[in-house]
């Protein structure tokens, strides 16, 4: 599908009002105005929405879904991109732990309000992202509006580190079930992700396990940023890349991609008609 670009500067109550701008890249069908999509929130990693953040954005968008992509640290800057050198690496990072786990979760708010009051989207949400990302994607699952959520290498979970003084609770929420019965979660790894050890990456899939949360965990042979398709430092894994997105789609196109209904509990009766 052609796909369109556009953005919208939504009041942040957290930041004294200040607007977080949210990028939007959504599909266009010709000769029908009023087509709906379902939406996908894509959040980036710690150099806010780069180029290969767009992209990325706009392979989802042109499959049949509107995305919104929201600036992550516009407490601190404009949305531009951060660059993908040392010292966008230090901003990044230094903005990352600067931040209020509690403003990082206003943004995910304000992406999917900003998503179901657009004409063009059907209210049926997913999430996803990279790095920073995939962990705001995992917080994003907690929101009952998200159906699904797929979260590539998501730094920061395993050790709770994220945010204003490096004590995030997304796995203590997960033990207390605040995910459990939700929409379903992908976790994706590199198993060579230096970012991400083999202790962390078994934590999580054994707590996301005890907690019963609808979740596939795929380790795959690849590095951290192995997505990125530019200043990858060698990283970047086109193929794999492509088979992952494949995925990824498959989890989107089952979960927000029509409606089925009301979710039934299994062992629940159900009436069949024929």
């Amino acid at each position: 599908m052609l796909i369109t670009k556009t953005f919208h500067d939504v009041p942040s109550k957290l930041d004294n009002g200040r607007p977080i701008r949210i990028f939007v890249v959504a599909p266009v069908v010709p000769n029908y105005p009023q087509a709906k999509f379902p939406g996908v929130v894509c959040f980036s990693e710690i150099y806010q929405v780069t180029g290969p953040v767009e992209r990325f954005a706009g392979q989802i968008a042109s499959q049949g879904y509107v995305v919104a992509c929201p600036s992550s640290y516009h407490e601190f800057e404009s949305p531009d991109a951060i660059p993908y050198d040392t010292e966008g690496t230090d901003r990044g990072n230094r903005y990352k732990i600067e931040k209020d786990v509690a403003a990082y979760d206003e943004d995910a708010t304000l992406s999917v309000d900003l998503l179901v009051s657009l004409p063009n989207c059907n209210g049926r949400i997913a999430a996803t992202g990279m790095c920073l990302g995939g962990h705001l994607a995992f917080r994003a699952a907690f929101d009952h509006r998200v159906l699904s959520s797929v979260c590539f290498f998501a730094t920061d979970v395993h050790s709770a580190t994220l945010g204003k003084g490096k004590n995030d609770d997304s796995l203590a929420r997960v033990n207390k079930g605040d995910m459990t019965g939700k929409g379903e979660l992908v976790m994706i790894f590199g198993k060579q992700d230096t970012h991400v050890p083999r202790q962390g990456r078994d934590f999580i899939r054994k707590t996301l396990e005890d907690a019963d949360v609808a979740c596939s965990f795929l380790e795959v042979q690849a590095q951290h940023a192995f997505i990125r398709d530019e200043s990858s430092k060698g990283r970047w894994d086109a193929a794999l890349t492509r088979s992952l997105f494949t995925f990824m789609m498959e989890v989107f196109e089952r979960t927000v991609g029509r409606d089925l209904g009301p979710k039934v509990d299994i062992g629940a009766k159900v009436e069949h008609v024929c």
